[in-house]
Formats: C-alpha cells, structure tokens, sequence
C-alpha cells in the first residue's frame, strides 16, 4: 500500500506517536483480513456484507492517504 510513501509509514508505525495514522492503519488491516476470510468462505456471508468492508476499508485509504501526503508535505 502505497510504495511511495513506505519510508513514511515505516517511520510513523516505528515511533508510534501519531495515534490516528496507528488506528486508520490496525483498521485497514483489520478490514482487509475480514474481507479475505469472508470471500474465502462463500456460505454465511453475503455479497452486501463484503461490498459494505470494501466500502470502508476504501474509506479508510483514502483518510491514510491523506494523513501521509500532508505528514509528506510538512517539515521534518
């Protein structure tokens, strides 16, 4: 997830002071294996449930991608 930014996310995660970037990063994690364990396992889990986790594990990218351009953009 977004390889122009790895030394960034590699540096937030190491420091642990932004809490925000931390949270929105376990979520999208967190999304992400539920959506794999869902699509892998086709009874008991609906077609609307899925889209609703895609849905906001996009959310979510979309907010760290944001948090890192303007993380980015500030001075060091």
């Amino acid at each position: 997830m977004f390889p122009e930014y790895r030394d960034l996310i590699t540096r937030l995660k190491s420091e642990g002071t932004h809490q925000r970037f931390l949270h929105l990063f376990d979520r999208h994690n967190e999304l992400d294996h539920q959506i794999s364990g869902l699509g892998a396992q086709d009874a008991g889990s609906t077609h609307a449930e899925i889209e609703s986790l895609k849905k906001e594990k996009l959310r979510v990218k979309d907010e760290l991608y944001a948090l890192l351009r303007q993380e980015a953009a500030a001075p060091s």
